[in-house]
């Protein structure tokens, strides 16, 4: 499953990325652009290769399971200079696949709700590599207003407008290895890096007690300490289930709140629904979604 990612920080600040050169022996400071091969710091270069990739994806990383027709419900709060507001998303994974900058991805819909209200609903593209890293290739983010869509400025796709898939959750995460690249995308001022901070932990939230629990840190090297950093607790075999915030002007937390296998009605419904925003996105999106191939049914399929 999928957390939300952090936008409040990572589409902080108007000004367009600009490439400049990085120092190998240290991490750029805080407003500083990086370079194209080391976005979070030393060892953190992008290496992506279509052939990695299966022909139909299959997503059963331990940390990071995708399987068509789960739903999982993290409810809690945001605190930030409007004060505190109940939050909470429901992520579903779609029986959609959509092809990415050449790779064919598994699509995750995931609906934000801020004290009740939608406040954005978007697609999310994931594949995973024959190494068993999780990628992210995109997302087609459309943002709600008191009930009305006004857009989807934040959308951002591998491989357009220099945009670069990154690396969701690692095959083997280990800690005190380098950050690594979560997702790049200069037009939209997008820059999400990850690192183990914490593993063998025991977390419980309303779903139950989990042991053998991983932290992972995110943060965005350009933002400036104000931002603060995410953190987020994840599971084998379940995937995310607690996010908590270190520092920054806003923070989130959030637990996972249920769990819930979808019927094949259900699966169907939630399709249509997805399909729906991947057509609407060419006419909202028209310089970047529109440039994407149409997400299409893969599961269930006929007669299954």
């Amino acid at each position: 499953m999928f957390q939300r990612r952090r936008r409040f920080t990572a589409y902080g600040s108007a000004a367009l990325l600009v490439l400049a050169t990085f120092t190998a022996t240290s991490a750029p400071a805080a407003g500083a652009a990086p370079s194209s091969q080391e976005l979070c710091g030393p060892g953190s270069a992008i290496r992506f290769d279509r052939d990695d990739y299966p022909s139909s994806p299959r997503i059963d990383n331990k940390w990071f399971p995708l399987m068509p027709g789960m739903q999982f419900t993290t409810t809690g709060r945001v605190t930030d200079a409007d004060g505190t507001h109940a939050h909470s998303v429901v992520h579903t994974v779609t029986g959609l696949t959509k092809v990415i900058d050449g790779v064919k991805t598994l699509v995750m819909w995931d609906r934000d709700y801020s004290d009740g209200v939608l406040t954005e609903s978007e697609l999310a593209f994931f594949a995973q590599s024959d190494k068993g890293d999780v990628w992210l290739f995109g997302e087609y983010p459309e943002e709600y207003e008191n009930g009305k869509l006004i857009g989807a400025p934040s959308t951002f796709i591998s491989g357009i407008d220099r945009a670069r898939a990154g690396i969701a959750m690692q095959g083997e995460p280990h800690r005190n290895t380098p950050a690594y690249v979560q997702a790049y995308a200069p037009k939209v001022d997008f820059l999400d890096c990850g690192d183990v901070l914490y593993k063998n932990l025991r977390v419980c939230v309303p779903t139950g007690c989990y042991n053998d629990v991983m932290v992972i840190d995110e943060f965005n090297p350009l933002d400036p300490p104000s931002a603060g950093h995410q953190r987020k607790y994840y599971s084998p075999g379940t995937g995310l289930v607690k996010v908590t915030a270190s520092g920054g002007d806003s923070q989130e937390f959030m637990d996972l709140a249920k769990i819930k296998k979808l019927n094949r009605s259900e699966l169907e419904h939630v399709n249509a629904e997805a399909l729906k925003l991947d057509r609407r996105g060419y006419t909202v999106s028209k310089d970047v979604y529109a440039k994407t191939p149409c997400a299409v049914v893969a599961y269930p399929r006929t007669g299954s």
